[in-house]
């Protein structure tokens, strides 16, 4: 169960970090500003991550290949979440 936990982490921050590249076209490195603390990479990254150990904790995949499965689709929907929040944070500051 241990090598599932790492193994998950990895590739959703994998996925985290590709989805990131994917949005901004780079690497935007973490940075403070003046009102807070940009995580940059990192946040996306942490996001995968975590989504990814929390379904494979939740399902307990029985193979190598469902759990590639289920770190890849919580990876990717991690990243749709964050970006659903970016979104609706964007709308209602314009109104």
């Amino acid at each position: 169960m241990f090598i599932d936990i790492i193994f998950s982490l990895v590739i959703g921050g994998t996925v985290g970090i590709i989805g990131h590249v994917r949005k901004h076209g780079k690497i935007i490195m973490p940075r403070k500003t003046k009102k807070f603390l940009y995580l940059g990479f990192l946040e996306e990254m942490l996001l995968g991550a975590v989504a990814a150990l929390l379904l494979v904790l939740y399902t307990a995949p029985n193979s190598y290949v469902e759990n590639i499965i289920f770190s890849l689709v919580a990876g990717i929907a991690g990243d749709a979440a964050l970006s659903g929040f970016k979104l609706i944070k964007q709308n209602s500051d314009e109104k």
